[in-house]
């Protein structure tokens, strides 16, 4: 089983996880002639950097998600990823199949709420189905709540505002400022801007209002429905609500027992790393948040021929498919130089340059620290979610709209 012919004997990586991350070291140890497997439980690889635009304009899921076979071949296999035998060097599946290596590279990413995330054994037709049932949800709704005011929501409820600027969409955060810590305090500011600009209603961690336009079942202002009870932002019946299923008449509640009525419920929160596949096997290298803590060289912490990439390696820097491609190409290059002999690279983070999509016509970001202008990012990112790269490293051809 593999990808390819090895240039030494016994020599055999497994890449666990097939996003960003396992999908760089996948395409670098095939160019290098690496016997190779990828493991994934879905069929196809989900340019989740997509997601949401694929959550409200139809016929755009399918060109988020690109078959695996149709690239690897033989080098790639379907399934969950149960467990790991260091002693026995091998991968346990779901059902117990197996699979040996002598290399591993670990990309099992983040796990967290669709629309944001699709993990689940699936075919990438149902994964398509599940975004085109939501287009059909949000086309349904008058109003749309967007829990979670961080990359993913502010990204969210600008695609969702965009695509259907008659329906009031509402984001709810528990902070006063928006997106990742990270990003300079303008560029955040600017992430405000931009959404009030196109009419989304900010409800933050703060009891001043941004709008008083009407809210539409009770043509009362807005200012008087919400405003005056919510004091926290915080939603605390979340376990309670169906979300991404239009309703009518949704209460939302606050930590502080207010209510909130909606449509429609996204949640843009609870993201996590998704460490259940490595867990068990690697109880000392864990990190408190589940991730793998490992070295400069990107070896997990007790073992020289495991390597971490991507959002489950404890690296302190933002979780971004940018990086994880940075790490795969890191520790691709440590499992050639460990078999050469040669050095070991290691791996540096550098300053933060990250692009946030605020629909198609629109968007803030920063490179290397230095604040972009809006245009540029439309043009660079906004436009085409960096969908053709995607399309272009699995050497296949996006389908048109």
């Amino acid at each position: 089983m593999g990808g390819g012919p090895s240039s030494a004997d016994g020599v055999h990586v497994v890449v666990v996880g097939g996003g960003f991350g396992g999908v760089a070291a996948a395409q670098q140890l095939k160019s290098r002639g690496l016997s190779f497997t990828l493991v994934d439980m879905r069929d196809a690889f989900h340019h989740n950097v997509a997601a949401l635009r694929a959550s409200v304009q139809p016929g755009f899921a399918r060109r988020t998600f690109i078959p695996y076979a149709n690239t690897f071949g033989d080098g790639f296999v379907q399934g969950r990823v149960v467990g790991v035998d260091t002693d026995r060097q091998t991968v346990v599946l779901e059902g117990g199949a197996e699979i040996r290596y002598s290399h591993l590279i670990l990309s099992t990413g983040t796990d967290g709420s669709f629309p944001g995330k699709f993990n689940a054994v699936a075919s990438h037709q149902t994964a398509v189905r599940a975004y085109e049932d939501l287009v059909t949800q949000v086309q349904a709704a008058d109003s749309v709540l967007v829990i979670g005011g961080g990359s993913t929501g502010v990204e969210m409820a600008a695609e969702i505002k965009t695509e259907n600027p008659e329906k009031k969409v509402v984001l709810v955060h528990s902070r006063t400022v928006l997106a990742d810590t990270e990003l300079q305090p303008s560029v955040r500011q600017q992430v405000k801007e931009v959404l009030l600009e196109k009419g989304v209603e900010l409800l933050l961690g703060t009891d001043t209002p941004t709008s008083t336009r009407p809210y539409p079942q009770t043509g009362v202002g807005f200012s008087r429905v919400l405003w005056v009870c919510v004091s926290g932002h915080k939603v605390s019946n979340l376990s309670e609500l169906q979300l991404n299923t239009r309703r009518e008449n949704v209460v939302v509640v606050t930590d502080k027992g207010d209510q909130l009525i909606t449509d429609l419920v996204i949640s843009c929160i609870g993201l996590r790393i998704n460490s259940a596949a490595y867990a068990s096997s690697f109880p000392g290298a864990l990190a408190s948040n589940g991730a793998l803590m490992v070295n400069d060289h990107l070896q997990v912490s007790g073992f020289a021929n495991v390597f971490a990439v991507g959002d489950c390696a404890n690296v302190d820097e933002p979780k971004m498919a940018y990086h994880a491609e940075l790490h795969a190409a890191v520790a691709v290059s440590n499992i050639a130089n460990s078999l050469s002999g040669a050095e070991l690279s290691s791996y540096h983070t550098g300053n933060v340059t990250m692009l946030l999509a605020m629909g198609p016509d629109d968007g803030v970001g920063q490179f290397n620290g230095f604040k972009l202008p809006r245009c540029l990012v439309r043009l660079v990112k906004s436009r085409d979610l960096l969908l053709w790269k995607s399309w272009k490293g699995m050497k296949q051809r996006q389908p048109d709209m």
